[in-house]
């Protein structure tokens, strides 16, 4: 069984731990890494819960807010807001994600949840613009079409180092 829970990722002076936006982790919520401009990725392993709100996150911090939600260490839910650009979800190892998803008995597709990389990848490059990163979207749709190797949790910290965030 693979790994299960939340990654949080933000930049603010204090730890984004003690934020309101995220008070219903708070206890929950251990330090993974962070770097160098107040940038900080925080972990929340759980298989159910909520983490808080990346919309509520970003507000509060006047910057950039990611989640991503490990799946089994299969697939990825990457959920992204920042404050002018605003929100957009997508995820990581599509054909994992189509897995745990399983038949919609309303008839919907992975699409239908998430945006295709390539229109991923146009919002995650504003969203770094927002961050006061360059992110180029070719590099952001190689990781966005990526399958697993060997857990998903790779493919989102590749996402945060082409997104200048977190370096690899």
């Amino acid at each position: 069984m693979g790994y299960w829970g939340y990654f949080v990722v933000g930049r603010a002076e204090r730890p984004l731990a003690e934020l309101d936006a995220l008070s219903g982790a708070r206890h929950g919520l251990t330090l993974h890494t962070s770097v160098p401009g107040g940038w900080q990725v925080w972990e929340y392993p759980s298989g159910d819960g909520d983490v808080g709100s990346m919309n509520a996150l970003a507000r509060e911090t006047g910057a950039p807010a990611l989640f991503g939600y490990v799946m089994d260490s299969d697939c990825v839910v990457v959920e992204a807001a920042a404050p002018d650009s605003g929100a957009w979800t997508t995820c990581l190892a599509r054909a994992a994600m189509a897995g745990h998803l399983g038949a919609d008995r309303e008839g919907l597709t992975l699409e239908d949840y998430f945006l295709e990389p390539r229109d991923a990848a146009g919002r995650a490059v504003e969203w770094a613009a927002e961050a006061g990163h360059t992110a180029d979207a070719d590099a952001l749709v190689e990781v966005l079409s990526a399958d697993p190797e060997p857990v998903a949790e790779n493919l989102l910290f590749r996402l945060l180092d082409r997104l200048g965030v977190v370096p690899q």
